[in-house]
C-alpha cells in the first residue's frame, strides 16, 4: 500500500485551543532554550481531552476500559464520512441521516460525522454545534461501529450559554460499547477521494481517560 495524501484532521494545541467549557486552555511555556541550554524544550499543561483528541470508556463508565486497554486497531481502518452539515445550531442528527451510508456502516469503519461546524472554531458558535441523538449513537454501535470522529467538541449537546448537559446518550452508547470517540475534527470537507483511511492514535497517557490526537486520512494507493 502506498499513501498519495494525507488529509491533517487535527486542531493545532496552543493558547488559542477552544476547550470544553469548564476547562483551562493548555498553557506552553519554554522549559529550555538553545542560548542557555544548547536545546529547545517547552513545558507543557493541558487537559487529557485538549483540541482533536479520543475518549476512552473509562471517560465515562467507573469500570471502563482505559486507553491503554482499547485494542490499538479502534483508532485507525476505513473511514465513512457522513455528510450531516446545513444543520441549524443545536439540531440533533437523527438515525435518517445515517442511510445513505448504510451499507458501508461496519465493525472495523471509522464513522466521521461532518456537520461543517468546525468552520465555527474559535468562536462562540463553535459551542452550539448539532449533536447526535442518541438512537443515532445506539444506531451505530448496534451495526458494530466502535469509532465515533465529530467535528464538533462533542457528539452530545455542549453545555454552554444556559444550556444544560443532557444524558451524554451519545457518549455512553459507544463508550458503553468499548468503543472511543474522537472529538473536535475539522477539514472533513478535504476528505475527496474514495476509500479513505483513518488514524488518530493517541498520545498514551496514564489517566486513560483520554487524550489528545494527530487524527489524519489517507488516500491509498494499492
Amino acid at each position: 500500500m502506498a499513501v498519495e495524501r494525507v488529509v491533517d484532521l487535527s486542531h493545532p494545541v496552543g493558547p488559542r485551543t477552544q476547550v470544553f467549557p469548564g476547562d483551562e486552555p493548555p498553557q506552553i511555556s519554554p522549559s529550555c532554550s538553545l542560548a542557555a541550554d544548547g536545546y529547545n524544550s517547552v513545558r507543557i499543561r493541558l487537559s487529557s481531552h485538549t483540541g482533536t483528541h479520543a475518549d476512552a470508556p473509562y471517560h465515562f463508565l467507573a469500570d471502563g476500559p482505559r486507553l491503554d486497554e482499547l485494542p490499538l486497531e479502534l483508532f485507525c481502518g476505513p473511514a465513512v464520512v457522513v455528510d450531516a452539515t446545513g444543520l441549524e445550531p443545536r439540531t440533533a442528527i437523527g438515525p435518517g441521516a445515517l442511510e445513505p451510508w448504510a451499507d458501508l456502516l461496519v465493525p472495523g469503519a471509522a464513522v466521521l460525522v461532518r456537520t461543517g461546524w468546525d468552520r465555527h472554531y474559535g468562536t462562540e458558535r463553535y459551542y452550539d454545534h448539532p449533536y447526535l441523538a442518541g438512537e443515532t449513537a445506539r444506531a451505530l454501535v448496534e451495526r458494530g461501529v466502535r469509532t465515533l470522529g465529530v467535528d464538533t467538541l462533542s457528539p452530545d449537546q455542549t453545555p454552554y450559554g444556559g444550556v444544560e448537559a443532557d444524558d451524554w446518550s451519545a457518549h455512553h452508547a459507544v463508550l458503553g460499547a468499548g468503543g472511543t470517540i474522537i472529538e473536535n475534527l475539522c477539514r472533513l470537507d478535504r476528505i475527496d477521494f474514495a476509500d479513505p483511511w483513518f488514524c488518530a492514535f493517541p498520545l498514551r497517557l496514564s489517566s486513560g481517560d483520554g487524550a489528545p490526537v494527530r487524527a489524519v486520512a489517507m488516500d491509498r494507493r494499492r
